[in-house]
């Protein structure tokens, strides 16, 4: 029985243009804990498709959860422009929060 992450991979052997199933991808990887492939596979989306907004929340949940906090600011920081360009407003939302929560703002300040 093949893996998970070998269906995803045949799946885009047929289509390899495929947003959707590139990001399933880096997320299996970032289940398995192979963190550097699926960080490779975030930045490759991102460059790919910068519109893919949700690429951008688990990039920096990833680098957060590597301790790169600059590198979580600047990929969320990046995300919220591209979601703001593209009127995502729940995706906005997701990354406004996490941005803030690593930056430290207590939304109940403003």
């Amino acid at each position: 029985m093949k893996s998970r992450i070998e269906q995803l991979q045949e799946f885009l052997k047929e289509d390899f243009n495929d947003s959707f199933l590139k990001y399933a991808l880096a997320l299996e990887y970032v289940r398995v804990e192979e963190n550097d492939t699926a960080r490779d596979y975030f930045l490759k989306l991102i460059k790919d498709d910068e519109n893919y907004v949700a690429s951008y929340y688990q990039l920096g949940k990833l680098y957060e959860s590597l301790n790169e906090v600059e590198k979580a600011i600047e990929i969320y920081k990046n995300g919220i422009e591209i979601a703001k360009k593209i009127k995502d407003a729940k995706t906005l939302l997701e990354l406004q929060e996490a941005y803030n929560m690593l930056i430290g703002i207590d939304e109940d300040e403003f």
